[in-house]
């Protein structure tokens, strides 16, 4: 047994050969003669037939690879919760009055917790978007109780449909005359099972979600945002993305593959809007245990020690001031946001947190 310290937690990691029988469902098989260094710089090695036991809330992380970008501002800044940096409620610079931001999937999980961010942030306006129109009763409710005087729109929409999408942006500009801040939160992942069992419909489904909504919401709001652009200098498009964008997994293509889009939808949205003031950044939320991230999927579970606050408050962060030399890329809730801030001209000067073939 290896222990680590790491983010606070105590980490234990089992090497063992494969388990018999009756094994828990939170072992997880691993790749094929893969070498891990810990903290303590002892390499281990293990073969195909080699199984990491993950016990409840004990993980290794530093055996995520490095081309994930997981660790990418070190594993000493690294955080779980939110901290005074990003902390609206405690840090008045990121204060954003006069603007109104747009959330979908705001319903539940990090989309609420974006949500009540933004109204520690004391922003003007938060339209929240989600399917099920009942789950945004209640996160008005809490907007308010922290900020009376931001209006609030709730909307209930697939953001995976045209025609629904093309309904709420024509509303939202009867509504308002600004959209300063879009962010496409709302995601969905079919069940985790290898390639032969899974169902079409269901697999496609993350696509039509996850690459298919932020596509149809930021071409609907286009319009506006451009119009916002002209008259304030700067605006922000946040497309959710997940630490699955870098990585190959067997049995959760769908979710992977969706997410790796989303990174080149918003390079894409960077190289056509740059130059009117739109910047695009595609954010990891992190770790974060949601009905989505734990449906089926226990050995996630080891993983998700952080908080929805985190991304909330690093998205309010990345909103607060134009932060151009992040547009385009790719940038995780856990990172430090001092410790980004320091490798910002190693990020412009060598074009990194972009999704690229190394050759």
């Amino acid at each position: 047994m290896t222990c680590y310290h790491w983010r606070k937690l105590r980490i234990y990691a089992i090497f063992e050969p494969a388990p018999p029988r009756g094994c828990s469902r939170q072992d997880g098989r691993i790749g094929s003669h893969r070498h891990v260094k810990s903290a303590q710089g002892v390499t281990h090695a293990y073969k195909q037939t080699s199984t990491i036991r993950f016990h409840p809330i004990l993980s290794d992380m530093t055996s995520i690879p490095a081309e994930t970008g997981y660790a990418y501002v070190g594993f000493e800044n690294l955080h779980n919760d939110i901290y005074p940096a990003i902390s609206a409620e405690q840090n008045t610079s990121l204060h954003q009055p006069d603007k109104v931001v747009l959330i979908t999937g705001a319903g539940r999980g990090i989309g609420r917790a974006i949500a009540l961010q933004y109204a520690h942030a004391k922003v003007a306006s938060i339209i929240l978007c989600a399917r099920t129109a009942s789950q945004l009763d209640e996160v008005a409710s809490a907007i308010k109780a922290i900020n009376s005087e931001i209006r609030v729109q709730k909307h209930s929409v697939d953001v995976a449909s045209e025609s629904a999408v093309a309904a709420l942006a024509e509303d939202i500009a009867k509504k308002e005359d600004r959209l300063d801040i879009l962010v496409n939160n709302a995601g969905y992942s079919a069940r985790w099972t290898p390639l032969h069992l899974s169902e079409p419909t269901d697999w496609w489904r993350s696509f039509e979600v996850n690459l298919k909504g932020p596509y149809l919401m930021t071409r609907a709001f286009l319009p506006l945002l451009l119009k916002t652009a002209e008259k304030t200098g700067h605006v922000d498009v946040v497309n959710l993305a997940s630490i699955g964008a870098h990585q190959v997994n067997a049995v959760a293509s769908n979710y992977t593959m969706s997410k790796l889009a989303v990174c080149r939808l918003t390079e894409n949205i960077d190289v056509g809007y740059r130059d009117k003031s739109i910047s695009a950044v595609s954010v990891n939320p992190g770790g974060v245990e949601t009905e989505l991230a734990s449906q089926e999927i226990d050995i996630l579970k080891p993983y998700l020690n952080d908080t929805a606050e985190l991304p909330g408050g690093f998205i309010v962060w990345l909103t607060a001031e134009p932060r151009k030399w992040l547009s385009g890329r790719y940038v995780a809730a856990p990172w430090d946001v001092e410790a980004l801030e320091k490798k910002r001209d190693e990020i412009v000067a060598d074009d990194k947190l972009k999704v690229k073939l190394v050759v």
